[in-house]
């Protein structure tokens, strides 16, 4: 993924570790062991993400030198998340951190695979912050389902109800609780975001609720949870219905008492936090006990707000587009130009299955390669025709292959399934199951005027993403499982091919 990260630590040698395990996901990893040179830093170009110790003066641990870091990356035009680093944690100084902008807190030493998902969720949480507030575009619209769901949260905000957030990836789940947290009494307060379906089991407890020093090999330091670092606040628990079910009864007491006793602890503590969850599950998957305790979706879902997708709020797509349009205009300094009618009217019609985060890729491609005096439907790079693909091998993929290529109904995609269903070999289930799941599209596209015999390997893999999407409701992390590649790898391609 192409992000700009930096690590701001006066540790030489913690600086480069940091930089050495990150480095392999992103393209650019810089460090600094100076605050006094990040002013002339950010001239030059401001990070995405910054990685921040709290104290550089040897025998502080307060952590007043970084916070006042974190006020200057504040000021900037476009602020970088901030990710909060101290080996002195506690819980006042986490509250203050998040207070003054911070999207996360993590202790030193780190476990690696909990900062490479912070990262992962700092860098999210900013593309999907864009344009920022109640206010952003994923809330914009004047279409009568928009209007009755800024009506519900002005409704909802001002209480202490928990609210569950329903809604297909990409409609802007995250920015609906924020609206929310806005606008409640809470406003004072942090609205910490966590995501669970990223969270290992085998960590839940101490990311949560903390753990005391010496309550287990790593823990080096007392540390505070999610549920003491909000305290006072929001806490958004996105992704919720990815959770296992052991760790979900583990939520549920803690809701339930009001109370969460960090690992090691003699005593639990008390907690003050409004609970904010979503999911995009379909809502009556969440009423299978298999896949959620009825206990604890009563807990969460006192008050339900379902998010349309953006095919159901169709006028709503100019207004979108005009935004977006001139946000990358400005970024990239390009002229301001209109979206030529024919384009507008392909824009409005086509389904959005990514929603309101796929159009804003589609306004960015067009921002950068559109050549004309005006937009046309190309500059956005809308799949308006998927080719067939043929593998040579083995030949069960081939049948697939064939019956998708002529597929003239659902029935003969059905027909191109059952071939990849019954390959003969693992091998061959796989490449004969990529063939069948781009069937579907692959007949679209030649309704739509596509020419027959098209290959694409960016084809290919949009249609089996699509398909495996599908296949499991949207839901990011099974999609993933079963593409073999991780959640982030699946979320650079969603973006990629525009779903």
């Amino acid at each position: 993924m192409s992000a700009y990260i930096l690590i701001l630590d006066d540790d030489a040698d913690v600086a480069t570790a940091a930089q050495l395990l990150l480095r392999r996901r992103y393209g650019q990893v810089a460090t600094l062991n100076d605050p006094a040179g990040l002013p002339a830093l950010l001239a030059r170009g401001v990070p995405d993400v910054v990685l921040l110790d709290l104290n550089f003066t040897p025998g502080r641990i307060n952590g007043a030198e970084g916070l006042a870091l974190m006020d200057m990356l504040r000021a900037q035009a476009r602020p970088p998340a901030v990710i909060a680093m101290t080996a002195y944690a506690d819980v006042p100084l986490a509250v203050e951190a998040l207070k003054r902008g911070a999207g996360d807190f993590i202790t030193k030493p780190w476990d690696n695979a909990r900062l490479i998902a912070a990262v992962a969720q700092a860098l999210a949480r900013r593309e999907a912050a864009r344009g920022g507030g109640a206010g952003s575009p994923e809330l914009m619209g004047e279409s009568q389902a928009m209007r009755e769901l800024k009506a519900l949260i002005a409704s909802v905000a001002p209480t202490e109800a928990n609210v569950m957030v329903l809604g297909e990836n990409g409609v802007g789940k995250e920015l609906v609780a924020r609206a929310i947290h806005a606008a409640s009494r809470r406003a004072a307060g942090t609205l910490l975001a966590v995501d669970m379906g990223a969270l290992p089991e085998s960590t839940f407890e101490s990311e949560l609720f903390g753990h005391r020093k010496g309550s287990f090999t790593d823990a080096k330091a007392d540390r505070a949870g999610r549920f003491q670092a909000a305290r006072g606040g929001s806490l958004f628990l996105d992704e919720i219905g990815n959770m296992p079910l052991a760790a979900q009864a583990k939520l549920l007491t803690a809701l339930e008492r009001r109370e969460v006793t960090p690992i090691g602890a003699d005593k639990p503590e008390a907690i003050d936090v409004r609970i904010i969850s979503a999911t995009n599950l379909e809502e009556a998957r969440l009423f299978d006990p298999s896949v959620f305790r009825a206990d604890l979706l009563f807990r969460l879902n006192t008050i339900v707000l379902r998010v349309p997708p953006l095919r159901e709020r169709r006028e709503d797509v100019p207004l979108l587009l005009r935004h977006y349009l001139q946000i990358y205009e400005a970024q990239y300094q390009r002229p301001a130009r209109n979206v030529a009618a024919s384009a507008m009217d392909v824009l409005t019609r086509h389904e959005w299955p990514g929603n309101v985060r796929a159009l804003r890729h589609a306004c960015e491609r067009a921002v950068i390669l559109g050549q004309g005096s005006e937009y046309v439907s190309a500059d956005f790079g809308l799949p308006t025709a998927l080719p067939i693909a043929r593998p040579a091998a083995p030949a069960a993929a081939t049948v697939a292959a064939d019956a998708a290529a002529n597929a003239a109904s659902p029935a003969a995609v059905t027909v191109a399934a059952g071939a990849a269903a019954n390959a003969a070999s693992p091998a061959a289930v796989t490449v004969a199951a990529g063939a069948a799941a781009a069937a579907t599209f692959a007949g679209a596209a030649m309704h739509a005027g596509a020419p027959p015999g098209a290959t694409s390997l960016d084809a290919i893999e949009r249609a089996a993403i699509a398909s495996t999407l599908a296949q499991f409701n949207g839901n990011i992390s099974h999609a993933a499982k079963t593409l073999g590649i991780s959640r982030a790898a699946l979320y650079r391609k969603l973006g990629k091919h525009g779903i």
